[in-house]
């Protein structure tokens, strides 16, 4: 099972890319590769601890799923909390970026819900 360790500037992430035919990355384009580690690296700006990435990419050969037969989702594991997303679109790129693009909502999410809101109370006026 190949994984690629990623540092970032605050966490060491641990992405697994993951091929359906084969469970090797060989199957993938390098640059693909890249545009994934990329992506996921600029999530860090959310400041939650992922530990692990694990990115499956399933090219379906049925033709009843017609243009949207590439699939990516991204599963997270570890100390953090788990998210799951995933994606459909006809190239790998397209799948990957409708996956990272609700990646990074649910990420958002948690990140707004750590953030500490002050709510001063409003005194009526005498």
């Amino acid at each position: 099972m190949p994984c690629l360790k990623v540092r970032t500037s605050v966490y060491l992430m641990k992405i697994e890319i993951h091929h359906k035919d084969s469970m090797q990355v060989e199957g993938l384009a390098e640059d693909f590769k890249e545009i994934i580690v990329d992506k996921l690296k600029t999530m860090e700006r959310f400041q939650v601890p992922i530990t692990t990435v694990k990115v499956e990419v399933v090219r379906e050969s049925n033709p009843r799923f017609g243009k949207n037969n590439h699939n990516v989702t991204l599963i997270t594991h570890g100390s953090g909390p788990f998210i799951k997303s995933e994606g459909s679109g006809k190239s790998n790129l397209k799948a990957f970026d409708q996956a990272i693009a609700g990646f990074e909502l649910q990420l958002r999410k948690i990140h707004e819900k750590k953030s500490d809101v002050e709510h001063k109370k409003i005194h009526p006026a005498e």
